[in-house]
């Protein structure tokens, strides 16, 4: 009996780690590379709206630069260009520049006082490249 209460804890104590590494079963919507998830066209309005409160105008025209850009990114990875990282990088950075050309000065205030990068406290729309992913852990 206790045999098998350890061998049932063990088993339950290794599964936890492969299931937060392996993402949504059958891959998540947008995951992209490496489980990393990519917030959607809508989720990154929503997102710049919460920092600097956008009109529905904005949104709309905002919409449309995320749409575009994550088009452009997918067609990027289906090419599998080698340098796709440096074209991504250069598109961010025009698609902020377009964004930011649609906000008032005081927004443009808050929008420059997000971070660019992605993860924790830098999940900004038009972030950074990710950074590179970790070495896998022998087997």
């Amino acid at each position: 009996m206790r045999v098998g209460a350890v061998a049932l804890c063990s088993a339950a104590l290794c599964a936890v780690p492969m299931m937060a590494q392996g993402g949504a079963p059958g891959g998540a919507p947008g995951g992209g590379g490496g489980g990393r998830m990519r917030m959607t066209p809508d989720q990154q309005v929503a997102n710049l709206d919460t920092a600097v409160t956008l009109t529905a105008d904005q949104k709309a025209k905002v919409l449309a630069i995320y749409t575009d850009e994550q088009k452009k990114m997918q067609d990027l990875m289906a090419a599998q260009d080698p340098d796709a990282r440096t074209k991504i990088t250069a598109m961010r950075t025009e698609d902020r520049a377009k964004i930011r050309a649609l906000l008032t000065p005081d927004q443009q205030t808050k929008f420059d006082a997000m971070p660019q990068g992605r993860g924790p406290g830098g999940g900004a729309p038009g972030g950074g490249a990710a950074p590179p992913r970790p070495p896998a852990p022998p087997q």
